[in-house]
């Protein structure tokens, strides 16, 4: 039998539930699971810097086995050829997603000649509602809770809270 590796990608920024849903998910069905973040030149620099979601995403992902925790400044599919990649894994929250996701898989097999197929999740009910843009929201109103995992919000906290956020807001305001 074949060993499949899989690959999640995404900003990450933060690492929201229905994220951690994804790779529990492809976790569940695929040997090893990479998931990674990917530095999307078009979203600009974020709210958390990439280590900050980094570290995030390795306190999320800790207790499931088969997750392996990347960063990566480079094209998806050169972390796919890098990593023998042979399905990437994605998620979508509706039908408007589902073009967008096909665009995505259909130049991702091109860029790797063919070697990478693409598995689309549909979001659990549960979180359907929540992305990333939600997550930060909730983030800085104080309720993260309804967008972070219990150990995505302990490691916010260990790293500086909201209170780093609110720094930044303000270092924003100073420009």
């Amino acid at each position: 039998m074949k060993f499949v590796r899989a690959l999640v990608t995404g900003s990450f920024d933060p690492v929201t539930a229905g994220h951690v849903d994804l790779i529990r998910r492809a976790a569940a069905i695929f040997d090893e699971v990479h998931a990674v973040i990917f530095i999307n030149t078009e979203k600009g620099a974020g709210m958390f810097s990439p280590e900050v979601r980094l570290s995030l995403l390795r306190a999320a992902t800790a207790s499931i086995p088969n997750v392996v925790t990347g960063l990566s400044r480079g094209l998806v599919a050169d972390y796919i050829t890098e990593h023998n990649i042979n399905v990437i894994a994605r998620g979508i929250r509706g039908p408007a997603e589902y073009e967008y996701e096909m665009m995505l898989s259909e130049i991702n097999k091109r860029l790797t000649g063919g070697r990478v197929d693409t598995v689309v999740f549909p979001a659990s009910p549960e979180f359907g509602h929540v992305s990333s843009a939600f997550a930060r929201d909730m983030v800085i109103y104080g309720r993260p809770e309804l967008a972070l995992t219990k150990e995505t919000i302990v490691e916010l906290e260990r790293l500086g809270g909201h209170k780093v956020l609110v720094e930044k807001e303000e270092d924003e305001d100073k420009d």
